[in-house]
């Protein structure tokens, strides 16, 4: 059921994975944060570059949980489970590198559709019964910052 606590352990660590895009947004939007942050910890690690490079591996990620959740079917929902679970991947694959305007606008597409493959593997009992109130949460704040590289960066 939706309405089920999200554990400790994933919560934490779905937040604390946020981190990086948080970091990205305050350094397209703060100047001092992007010195800050720049001359801390080097170039990769501020603006665009920090948060599209997480943003494409986080896809890519979410395309191995849901493979996960696939090896819990059998038969054809297994097959088009492990099918599907490799859009993620492809379309950051495909979809991020023209730039940084573009590339933010499709990897928050991306992680939008990446939701509804979400609701699939949940609504067939593959994904924790948690799971979609995690995934909502954070693919709100993901899809937030990356509307800042989209769209707000001064």
């Amino acid at each position: 059921m939706m309405g089920t606590p999200i554990p400790r352990a994933p919560l934490l660590l779905g937040l604390a994975g946020l981190i990086p895009f948080v970091a990205s947004a305050i350094t397209e939007l703060s100047p001092a944060a992007f010195t800050f942050m720049a001359s801390t910890f080097g170039p990769r690690f501020v603006g665009p570059y920090m948060g599209l490079a997480y943003g494409t591996i986080i896809l890519s990620f979410m395309s191995g949980v849901l493979w996960g959740f696939a090896t819990k079917a059998t038969g054809t929902v297994a097959a088009y489970g492990y099918a599907i679970s490799v859009i993620p991947a492809l379309w950051a694959f495909f979809f991020v590198g023209s730039g940084p305007v573009s590339s933010a606008i499709w990897l928050a597409l991306g992680f939008l559709l990446l939701i509804g493959l979400d609701i699939m593997f949940w609504q067939r009992g593959l994904a924790p019964p948690w799971w979609l109130r995690l995934r909502f949460l954070l693919t709100a704040v993901v899809v937030g910052c990356l509307m800042v590289t989209a769209f707000v960066t001064v």
